[in-house]
């Protein structure tokens, strides 16, 4: 019979949609798997990448189901965030409309593919319900001091008024009106991540072994956790004078306090508070004034990547332990955001300080012994260091630390690259932050009873400022404290906020959104999630938030987990041409058309064929139409099946090709516990089910075919679901489907084994030999049966693989 993927795929799709085959069972007692692939922005049309990341966690969920675990498999909409405005502003439509007729596509198209979604589960992120309860935990935290409210500097558009992200500055001008962005200090609310580093950078060794070693080192670079002296820099007597005495000094902190006598200059930010008064007050020359505004109002990204440069402020500061005069320069590589925004330079131990000093004719100093050139960055013995010259480093580092906490001059401290987050955005679509400004009582939180805080939906987006603070009411209303009239804060939520809790919305039932934000008993069930899938660009900021997010949801009382992701899968990119798939550079593949013309199993089967799911995938035609033929390859046999039951086989009754194929049949089963359940290289077992095809097309056996195919069909399911659940139903009854598979050892024993001879890298030929043939007898025949291309030849390396081939290494002889 003709396969005719439409018919097959629309068929089940609608069975499965009546049945509600794919909700998780409510009980919470049952042994349980919680999949989820990282959820999609609602752009409007999914692509290749989606269809990749959803067939592998498909696979697992539909795998585990029929191992008889309770299954959450969800899907949701991330659902806020600036590509709706930006639309807005192109299509003249409103955000919202946007978003949710783009969720309405999208979801068609994955229900297309047969994704086995729990439907009752699915929400957007803008869905008032969900904000809901996310100004719930945001008022909570700023009860518990978690949130707080400070002035920020950020990338500041005069002509457009409004704040750019990072990202939407593009060489230091807007990326709209090509206007030159400025650094405003600005007012914004700020989670305190930063107390919980430590523990997040602990808890990532429960994560060994469970999420990608990349990942982990990713996520502990970002925190940054270093160890070393913090002390105070005092401005000497004519620099107070200069600065009017309104300012002592200023902190720095090193992990090298054992080059502290290599200290030849310090360096501060261009923002640092110390600078800006020398420029407010016009203490510095013209010129330099204009180049030290030039860098503060560069991006930290730009910064980085331009040519060191810096300008001497005209003070000094004295050395803590010498009290010799050191010079202060301002440094564009001195970033405000990491510490205190100053640095002690040591251009002898330190490779930036060495070229800063090079690059302006500063005094470089050698006090750690080691090396043959400078700058030596190494440990050692230090020299020119006073009364801890030739001590070792390790040594004189503590010694260091111990003298000036002794004579009050600095301590022994910590410090994290990580600095807090900065949830405020400038922006119509995202979550109102829920509080109102007070002129009696300051910032107060809105009042629970009141959320959820929603935007208003008469709105013009033009791309110039905040609707939201132009808006004529929506802003004004009483204070939740004293009724008075008060401003509602106008900024929304960072829509990393919405992706650090959405796992726990998943875990809670529905029945009980309109009550709680999350259910603690089925948090407790669901969570941590056993796997996680998603794109290795998400490895630093949204995993992190999450597993802080997770932290502080613990510590507020909603569930007891400590971490929200036991296992995570980061999936390679989809390339065509060894290029990353994208619209701008036209290299996409449109996963309608490919199911249009394929259908979705074939697009299944391809996207978990074409590589393992860690790789890259390069997109390739032959292989999708080499998959479409496996599959109508495995329709069409299944006339050759007889009975619908599995048969019972007399092993030994079976002529060579009918054991074959049974040996083929078995070992994709032996193989899919393996990929199901640890490596997901499913990969391979494609490559093994496809070998059993072969393997059973060679042999006409009834009983054989009919085996092949039930279990075959079990080990297909969760790849190609469609046309495996069809046969399954026409051959089985679907009985194939639930049953337990066990592997028959028995298959497995051989009266002969085929072993392939190759010789100089290339098969020559075969060789049948007993299963008890030692490996010298094995090599002595293969040399045998090789002997014409053995002649005038000299065996370097013999490698005997068991039960497969004897590869024999040659050279001239």
């Amino acid at each position: 019979m003709s396969y005719h993927p439409k018919e097959i795929e629309a068929k089940w799709q609608k069975n499965w949609e009546e049945e509600g085959a794919f909700e998780p069972s409510d009980s919470l007692e049952q042994k349980k798997k919680y999949i989820l692939s990282m959820f999609p922005y609602p752009s409007g049309r999914i692509h290749m990448g989606h269809v990749r990341n959803y067939a592998i966690g498909d696979a697992m969920a539909r795998y585990y189901r029929k191992q008889e675990y309770n299954v959450l498999h969800p899907i949701g909409w991330d659902a806020f965030g600036m590509p709706a405005e930006n639309a807005a502003i192109k299509y003249k439509q409103h955000p919202k409309r946007w978003t949710y007729e783009n969720i309405d596509y999208m979801r068609k198209e994955l229900s297309a593919l047969g994704l086995s979604f729990s439907r009752s589960r699915e929400f957007a992120t803008c869905d008032p319900l969900y904000t809901r309860w996310e100004q719930a935990f945001i008022i909570r935290m700023y009860e518990e001091g978690l949130l707080y409210r400070e002035s920020t500097t950020v990338n500041w558009c005069a002509s457009c008024h409004t704040v750019l992200a990072n990202e939407q500055v593009e060489e230091g001008c807007c990326w709209r009106c090509d206007n030159e962005v400025q650094l405003k200090k600005m007012p914004g609310y700020y989670l305190d991540i930063l107390k919980y580093a430590e523990e997040l950078l602990e808890d990532l060794e429960s994560l060994e072994g469970k999420w990608p070693a990349q990942v982990l080192t990713m996520q502990r670079n970002w925190i940054g956790k270093s160890q070393g002296l913090a002390f105070d820099f005092v401005l000497s007597e004519v620099s107070r004078k200069k600065l009017q005495g309104a300012f002592e000094g200023f902190s720095v902190f090193t992990t090298r306090p054992d080059t502290i006598y290599g200290v030849t200059y310090a360096a501060l930010a261009a923002e640092h508070p110390i600078v800006s008064y020398l420029l407010e007050h016009d203490l510095l020359e013209t010129e330099v004034a204009e180049k030290i505004t030039q860098i503060a109002n560069m991006s930290e990204r730009e910064r980085a990547q331009a040519d060191k440069e810096g300008y001497p402020l005209g003070i000094s500061v004295l050395h803590p332990l010498t009290g010799e005069e050191i010079p202060v320069w301002t440094a564009n590589f001195v970033l405000a955001s990491y510490g205190s925004g100053a640095v002690m330079a040591v251009p002898a131990h330190d490779e930036r300080d060495f070229a800063f000093a090079g690059k302006y004719g500063l005094p470089v100093k050698r006090v750690i012994e080691g090396g043959d050139t400078l700058p030596y960055t190494g440990s050692g013995r230090l020299i020119e260091s006073g009364r801890f010259s030739c001590v070792e480093s390790s040594d004189a580092k503590t010694a260091i630390i111990h003298l000036m906490e002794e004579e009050g001059k600095g301590r022994g401290t910590t410090n994290y690259k990580l600095r807090n987050w900065g949830v405020s955005r400038q922006r119509y679509w995202g979550a109102p932050i829920p509080f109102v400004h007070c002129k009696s009582c300051g910032l107060v939180p809105e009042k629970e009873e009141n959320l959820p805080i929603t935007l208003p939906d008469d709105v013009e987006i033009t791309g110039e400022g905040n609707p939201l603070e132009s808006h004529p009411t929506w802003k004004h209303c009483a204070c939740p404290a004293c009724g008075k009239a008060a401003i509602r804060e106008t900024d929304t939520l960072d829509t990393f906020v919405q992706s650090s809790w959405y796992q726990f919305r998943y875990a809670t039932h529905p029945k009980t959104w309109e009550t709680t934000g999350i259910n603690k008993e089925a948090a407790n069930y669901w969570l941590g999630v056993d796997q996680y899938i998603g794109g290795i660009e998400h490895a630093i900021l949204h995993l992190l938030y999450a597993r802080f997010f997770t932290k502080v949801l613990r510590d507020l009382g909603y569930h007891d987990v400590d971490e929200p992701f036991s296992h995570l899968l980061t999936q390679g990119m989809v390339l065509m041409d060894g290029a990353k798939m994208s619209k701008s550079k036209g290299n996409t593949v449109d996963p309608d058309a490919l199911i249009e013309k394929y259908g979705a199993d074939t697009a299944r089967l391809f996207v978990l064929f074409a590589a393992p799911p860690q790789k890259e995938l390069e997109w390739n035609d032959a292989a999708v139409d080499g998959a479409f033929r496996f599959i109508r390859r495995l329709y069409e046999r299944h006339s050759r099946v007889e009975g619908d039951r599995l048969p019972q086989i007399d092993q030994d009754s079976l002529r060579k090709e009918e054991k074959a194929a049974r040996i083929k049949v078995y070992e994709a089963l032996q193989k899919s516990t393996d990929v199901y359940g640890r490596t997901f290289a499913f990969n391979t077992l494609i490559a093994a089910c496809m070998e059993a095809l072969n393997a059973l097309d060679k042999q006409e056996n009834a009983a054989v075919w009919t085996e092949g195919m039930y279990i075959m069909l079990n080990l297909l399911e969760p790849i190609i679901p469609h046309v495996a659940t069809e046969l399954s139903e026409r051959l089985f009854g679907r009985e194939n489907l639930r049953a337990v598979l066990e592997v028959k050892e028995e298959v497995f024993i051989q009266e002969s084994i085929l072993y392939v001879v190759m010789i100089g890298g290339k098969k020559r030929t075969e060789i049948e030999l007993s299963p008890s043939t030692s490996q010298e007898e094995i090599l002595a025949a293969a040399k045998e049966a090789g002997s014409k291309w053995l002649e005038g030849m000299q065996v370097v390396k013999e490698i005997v693989v068991p039960n497969k081939l004897v590869n024999l290494a040659v050279k001239p002889a």
